[in-house]
């Protein structure tokens, strides 16, 4: 039995045969509730034949517009219940083995999910990260701040329908002698390369 083979049935005997599991591409993602974030992922540490102790990565992800990828071969992995969801990259360090977690979070207007920081403090600033890319808030956070973008910035760059070029720029203004901001000035267009090959390029080659 491969540790990828034990790791299911371990996940299995400890959520159930009906968890939503699902494997692809030799990893495994479980689908947890959102309201049995926490919980589970408290499980997911505590459980010694599971022993995920270190949380490396947490993300949002905007699901709109999305389409389900070549490999996928069950239809309902083209749809989805939610637009955000919430990811979390666990590793076992103990048993040598690492499992994605994904919750979908209730409401598209008002994204909102519990803090896993409780449960894995190194999620601060990960969580952080997606509140201030994608909007989604993370109650009982501790410090619950916009980490990479500017405090005045207005929006959520990762969000399907933020503008490429963004709504506003900065420039400094001698005058005032201080950074302004004001409407961006690009103006989109469309970029298509043109190439240049010569005649009966690649035959015979």
């Amino acid at each position: 039995m491969t540790r990828l083979e034990t790791l299911k049935t371990n996940l299995l005997a400890q959520f159930g045969p009906d968890s939503a599991l699902v494997g692809a591409l030799d990893e495994l993602t479980l689908e947890v509730a959102a309201d049995q974030w926490v919980d589970v992922c408290r499980v997911l540490r505590d459980t010694p034949s599971l022993g995920f102790e270190t949380c490396i990565d947490l993300c949002g992800v905007d699901y709109s517009a999305w389409g389900a990828p070549t490999f996928a071969v069950d239809p309902e992995q083209a749809r989805h219940p939610q637009r955000f969801a919430v990811v979390a990259h666990l590793l076992s360090i103990q048993h040598n083995w690492r499992l994605r977690v994904r919750a979908w979070v209730a409401n598209d207007e008002f994204p909102v999910m519990d803090t896993l920081f409780e449960v894995w403090p190194s999620t601060n600033w990960y969580e952080r990260e997606a509140f201030d890319l994608y909007g989604i808030v993370f109650e009982g956070h501790p410090d619950l701040r916009r980490i990479l973008t500017d405090y005045g910035f207005i929006g959520h760059p990762f969000r399907k329908d933020f503008p490429l070029s963004g709504t506003v720029e900065m420039r400094y203004d001698p005058e005032q002698q201080r950074v302004v901001y004001q409407p961006v000035t690009i103006e989109p267009r469309e970029v298509t390369p043109r190439v240049v090959r010569e005649e009966g390029y690649g035959i015979g080659r």
